[in-house]
């Protein structure tokens, strides 16, 4: 999986199809996915042909994720625009049921790239969030996020 998707990369960056452009492309992508396996642990074997069954729900996550990063945009629009809306920034900490070390991350990224909130750290199952308005920080223990992330897991 990995390969394909260097190889795809190296053919977009590169802006046009020639052969020697695809010879380039499979033998980097080859080489950095032969490194990948070797030194840095991609594709042992508990994860092989994880990705594949997951693939559909990290679609359906990032269309999610990139809803949830334009309703929290027009939130930050209001709140930096208007001179009547106060905001109460605050610091929570909360803890998910989240098993993998892979959706733990998942989540922290998308609370980090959502507008309003940080990711300040994450601890085994405990997350610390700076919220710029303590409405976003209701019910982030049990956001979409991670009932969607829950369901990758089950795959």
């Amino acid at each position: 999986m990995i390969f394909f998707i260097l190889f795809a990369l190296w053919v977009i960056f590169n802006g046009k199809i020639t052969f020697e452009i695809i010879w380039m492309g499979v033998l980097f992508a080859g080489a950095l996915t032969w490194f990948c396996n070797k030194y840095v642990g991609y594709g042992n074997k508990e994860t092989k042909g994880i990705t594949l069954r997951r693939l559909p729900l990290l679609i359906s996550y990032l269309i999610i994720l990139i809803w949830e990063i334009i309703k929290a945009n027009i939130i930050m629009i209001k709140i930096t625009t208007s001179k009547e809306l106060e905001f109460e920034p605050c610091i929570i900490y909360f803890q998910t049921d989240l098993k993998e070390q892979f959706t733990k991350v998942l989540l922290a990224n998308s609370i980090t790239l959502t507008p309003g909130t940080i990711t300040v750290s994450l601890e085994n199952d405990l997350y610390c969030v700076h919220c710029l308005d303590k409405s976003m920080a209701e019910g982030i223990d049990e956001s979409i996020f991670v009932k969607k992330l829950r369901k990758i897991e089950e795959v």
